[in-house]
């Protein structure tokens, strides 16, 4: 409530509060600063220049729409009360006088009587009397009765006498200062403060002002000396009978004031129950996101916690795998180990015996008795024979190879892995490939893709609208694979399907594939792009409805290697096509698998192998660009060569901007293509190289790498983009 108590002028409680004709209040002393006096013949507007215009529009509305509503014209201000509100400073040597509201700007001019002409709000001075003594006694502890000076100007002292007809408190100083017994006031009553008069100062109870209960009823201003008694309807102000009786309200529509005043505190309760409702209802509002603020500390402990449990079990069935793939791993090599031994100790035993035989022939050799060699040496020859028969062709070859023809295929499990992500929305149901069952038409999400109802037949012979098979598409990178099949049978035969795409922003259908099949692949698509897909059969009457629409979402990031189908003859692919050499001196391309036409791509080139100082070109080309010669020497590549000490951006057989700075063995080389702003920039080892290197790209790009017998690199793929970017 204090709020309501503070004058907008100086900004503390009000004192001695006045009623301007716009309903609003000021404090007296501050009605007196913000007074304006202006010349003869000129408005208010015309008495004194301005330069600090905050609202000088709603000020000349103010203006324009208030001119026939008796508040007179506006003066603009030039000063600012400690409240922060514009007050207006007096002026000397002026005839006539305006206010201004501080708050609703509203101008109004001063008659013969000044400020005596606006009427005391006593109500709001006795709310703001009885909120001070509450406040005292809340800070003191105690309810202290002493009624104040009204005029002392510091530290004001206990009031001695009050002046019924100003109503108005003053200590003995004060009262001869101000208000002495003579003249016209000699007919004003002073009597003694309401708490000297209860005796001396005795202690009032908490929350009761004892001034206000001496307070004598308001008089009127045009009459001081007579109490208001009616309500004139049509000024909306109180008035006395001498105001009746003078004809000033004589044809105006007057009630009694107590009727009013009963009247009107009606409507004010009735009001207030409805304020009070919402208040409540703001109250309960509170306590609801009091108790929400609760809720979802809870839900996320909880949901943390169910989510590190889902994680656990993905990682102890990667452990159990692993496991599994070790044993898998160990009998092999057990295998592999025990035929290379049996293998060793059989040649052993045939080597020792050959080795014998060899050394006992050695020995007849050097005997000299014809008769007893003839006599061993046919049995003897067979034998040497026999032996060198043993040792025929693949007897000397192992049985086994060193290396484990075993393959461990990660990529797709990883590339799942990385698009692991949330479901947006609790009643969508995704695959772990994010795939969704939308109505085609109402796009309205299809819960249970099983229990759907058959498509309906847009004529009697005409093909049911195929089922979508949502366990048999899938995405990989940017390819997507879709299945459907037919659940009605049709009176006549199908003789095809036309499966449609959208553009990737939900723009306008295409047809990807006409066709018999019942499942289709569709490459080429952007990286991280949510695709509509829907497919209809036809025969020989027509076309039938489509299908519901699958959300097929590619990949986030790119996982791609080198194309082995477009590589220059020269060029060697190793480790699944991740891993180039060249065979010749001269520089020879390679292309990647991914092409790129939007989005944000970043990948790099590791050097695996660096010889004698060549220079190797990186970053991306159309599809039909030059295989034999440096990437960037025709127009249709974009690249950076770099050798071990510097580097050039080329394009269409141009160099530019040398960058101190090059490769050796075991660096990386990064290429950060970014079509949402269609520029090319290069990193090595993950430090931004150089400027821009490109600009204005548009179209379909792959990336490329020439190199020649010097080089060896591999390709690194599906990484996130340095956030170190000069972009």
């Amino acid at each position: 409530m204090e709020e309501e108590l503070k004058c907008p002028v100086c900004g503390s409680l009000f004192k001695d509060p006045i009623l301007l004709p716009c309903s609003h209040n000021v404090c007296l002393a501050c009605a007196r600063n913000i007074t304006v006096q202006t010349p003869d013949g000129e408005t208010p507007v015309q008495s004194r220049a301005s330069s600090d215009y905050d609202y000088l529009d709603m000020d000349k509305m103010s203006l324009y729409s208030e001119t026939d509503s008796g508040y007179g014209s506006y003066t603009p201000c030039q000063l600012k009360s400690p409240n922060g509100v514009r007050v207006f400073p007096p002026a000397n040597h002026h005839r006539h006088c305006s206010l201004t509201c501080p708050l609703c700007h509203r101008s109004v001019s001063l008659d013969e009587r000044g400020l005596r002409g606006f009427p005391r709000n006593r109500l709001l001075e006795a709310i703001t009397a009885r909120y001070q003594q509450n406040r005292r006694v809340a800070s003191t502890g105690s309810a202290s009765t002493a009624v104040k000076c009204q005029l002392c100007d510091r530290n004001p002292v206990d009031a001695t006498v009050m002046c019924e007809q100003c109503d108005v408190y003053y200590c003995n100083a004060c009262q001869q200062r101000c208000h002495p017994s003579r003249g016209p006031l000699a007919k004003h009553r002073l009597v003694p403060p309401p708490n000297r008069a209860a005796g001396g100062g005795g202690a009032a109870s908490v929350g009761q002002l004892p001034p206000a209960t001496a307070r004598k009823p308001a008089t009127c201003v045009d009459h001081e000396a007579e109490n208001f008694n009616m309500y004139c309807y049509s000024c909306k102000a109180p008035v006395c009978m001498k105001c009746l009786e003078e004809g000033k309200h004589a044809k105006h529509d007057v009630k009694p004031l107590a009727v009013m005043w009963k009247q009107h505190k009606c409507q004010i309760s009735q009001a207030l129950n409805g304020v009070s409702d919402k208040a409540k209802d703001a109250k309960e509002f509170l306590v609801q996101l009091k108790n929400m603020l609760q809720q979802i500390q809870e839900n996320g402990v909880e949901f943390e916690a169910c989510l590190v449990a889902q994680c656990d079990s993905l990682i102890e069935a990667l452990t159990r795998q692993k496991a599994k793939l070790l044993t898998k791993v160990t009998k092999e090599k057990e295998y592999k180990l025990k035929v290379v031994r049996d293998q060793i100790t059989h040649c052993t035993m045939k080597l020792r015996q050959t080795t014998g035989m060899m050394e006992f022939c050695l020995e007849v050799l050097k005997e000299n008795d014809p008769s007893g060699f003839l006599q061993i040496s046919d049995p003897l020859i067979k034998r040497v024979t026999s032996s060198q028969d043993q040792w025929v062709k693949g007897a000397l070859e192992p049985k086994v190879g060193s290396e484990f023809d075993l393959t461990l295929n990660t990529d797709s499990l990883l590339q799942t892995i990385l698009q692991l992500d949330f479901c947006q929305g609790k009643d969508v149901q995704e695959s772990p490939l994010f795939i969704q069952m939308q109505a085609a038409d109402s796009g309205e999400a299809e819960m249970e893709a099983e229990t759907e109802s058959p498509g309906v037949e847009s004529g009697p012979s005409v093909p049911a609208a195929p089922f979508l098979q949502l366990e048999k598409c899938c995405t990989r990178d940017n390819s997507a694979t879709l299945a459907w099949r037919v659940t009605v049978p049709s009176p006549s035969p199908i003789e095809g399907y036309i499966l449609e795409l959208d553009d990737g922003n939900g723009g306008q259908y295409r047809e990807v594939y006409v066709g018999k099949e019942t499942v289709c692949t569709v490459d080429g698509l952007h990286f991280n792009s949510s695709y509509n897909a829907r497919v209809k059969a036809y025969n020989a009457v027509g076309v039938g409805p489509y299908s519901k629409t699958v959300v097929l979402k590619t990949s986030d990031v790119a996982w791609f290697t080198f194309d082995p189908t477009t590589a220059h003859r020269d060029i060697v692919l190793t480790n699944d096509n991740q891993t180039v050499s060249c065979s010749s001196y001269d520089d020879r391309v390679v292309l990647g698998t991914a092409a790129f036409s939007k989005g944000i791509h970043y990948w790099e080139v590791r050097v695996d192998r660096y010889d004698n100082h060549p220079d190797p070109a990186f970053g991306i080309a159309r599809i039909n660009t030059m295989k034999d010669m440096m990437l960037g020497k025709d127009d249709k590549a974009w690249a950076m060569y770099v050798d071990n000490n510097r580097s050039w951006f080329m394009h269409n057989n141009s160099h530019t901007n040398r960058a101190e700075g090059g490769i050796a063995k075991g660096s990386t080389v990064g290429i950060l293509l970014d079509l949402n702003h269609h520029t090319l920039t290069f990193y090595i080892n993950k430090v931004q190289h150089g400027p821009t290197a490109f600009e204005s790209l548009d179209g379909v790009f792959v990336p490329a790498v020439s190199l020649n017998r010097n080089v060896q690199a591999t390709i690194l793929t599906g990484l996130e983009v340095p956030k170190n970017s000069k972009q």
